[in-house]
């Protein structure tokens, strides 16, 4: 698994409001049109799962850098101006309910690319497992309300979801890519943006692999092991959790979700990834086993955080300066101008511009009639 990087934002209430977002809509088309036709559906997917990248395209649209806003309204803006007959490329998901209806929407777009069976079943585990393990497998506080998934109709993928704090009002988001994919659970990161948090737990971590396969073991004993050796470490003679590990001051979720263990006790998973899939196996159960792999094989998980942007035409909370229309509206010309003048063949550059018309039309000057 290429997984790219991970940006940190204040999270913000309230609406873009519809001006912007006409706008975005058309600017987000004509950005995404030339690149897929200058350099192929691959390259946008490698750019959206560049969290800098991402970031710069948000600025661009016209977006605050500093807003938890910048994600989910850039990626609602690619949904609503990616067509995916066009471009052979979809945008599934979003915030919160449409965030629910990704694996329903995978279904429906790649029956309409063609994708076969297994590729759509594949898509969609995909998206699954990227969900549970930025919420189970790395526990920075953060939970998922937002997730957007984006594929070809080649069945590559790219993920783009985050998370909020509610009690310190701040959100965190997640980018993926199938490039290269190995595991789900060994995370090779490329780029890490945002404010380090202090102890998190990191199941995905190189340096958690003991970890991960000490609670493989556990989950394969019987659970009545597992309570047992929870019943001694509530003992108010033992240590605590803090004396043992020093520095750490951490505290055993007592909550963990025993039916869930059973099912994994008669499932027996192969690896830590096949434990993650099971229903229920959720942040309280993968905190507790790994705090009992510690504690009982002495194989401890990493507790370090995996973890620098620009403006076009200013935010839409006036940081650092309000959106200047005028600049935007010329910046779409622009693009205009240049897929006139990029190497495009006659007929595929006619098709280019009259889309980018049509679309402009449709998004930024709004239709008189009712």
């Amino acid at each position: 698994m290429s997984r790219t990087g991970t940006a940190q934002l204040p999270l913000h209430c309230g609406l873009a409001p519809p001006w912007l977002v006409k706008r975005m809509k058309s600017l987000a088309y004509g950005i995404s049109l030339i690149i897929v036709d200058e350099f192929g559906r691959d390259e946008l997917l490698r750019k959206l799962s560049d969290p800098f990248w991402f970031q710069s395209l948000g600025c661009v649209l016209g977006f605050d850098w500093h807003s938890s806003g910048v994600t989910t309204v850039t990626t609602a803006a690619l949904k609503a101006a990616v067509d995916p007959e066009e471009t052979g490329i979809a945008i599934c998901g979003g915030k919160g309910r449409h965030s629910r209806e990704t694996i329903g929407e995978i279904s429906l777009l790649g029956d309409r690319l063609g994708l076969s069976t297994a590729k759509i079943e594949g898509l969609q585990y995909a998206s699954r497992m990227a969900a549970k393990i930025d919420n189970a497998a790395i526990q920075a506080g953060y939970s998922l309300y937002h997730h957007c998934f984006i594929f070809t109709e080649d069945g590559k993928w790219s993920v783009v979801q985050q998370g909020l704090n509610a009690e310190r009002k701040t959100a965190r988001r997640f980018h993926w890519a199938s490039e290269s994919v190995a595991s789900f659970v060994v995370e090779p990161h490329k780029a890490i943006v945002g404010v380090d948090e202090g102890t998190v737990l990191n199941m995905t971590a190189r340096e958690s692999e003991g970890c991960r396969r000490a609670s493989v073991d556990l989950v394969k004993d019987r659970p009545e092991r597992l309570k047992g050796s929870i019943a001694v470490m509530k003992d108010p003679r033992q240590q605590t959790l803090g004396e043992w590990t020093g520095v750490r001051v951490l505290v055993m979720p007592w909550n963990i979700n025993w039916k869930a263990l059973e099912r994994a006790y008669n499932t027996q998973p192969r690896d830590y990834e096949a434990l993650l899939g099971l229903e229920g196996i959720g942040p309280s159960t993968v905190k507790g086993l790994a705090l009992l792999s510690e504690l009982i094989y002495g194989e401890a998980p990493s507790w370090r955080d995996p973890v620098k942007y620009s403006f076009a035409f200013g935010g839409k909370d006036g940081v650092p300066f309000p959106v200047r229309r005028k600049e935007m509206d010329e910046a779409i010309e622009i693009l205009r101008l240049a897929i006139e003048s990029s190497k495009l063949g006659d007929h595929d550059r006619q098709g280019a511009l009259r889309r980018l018309s049509e679309f402009e039309m449709k998004w930024v000057h709004p239709d008189p009639s009712p």
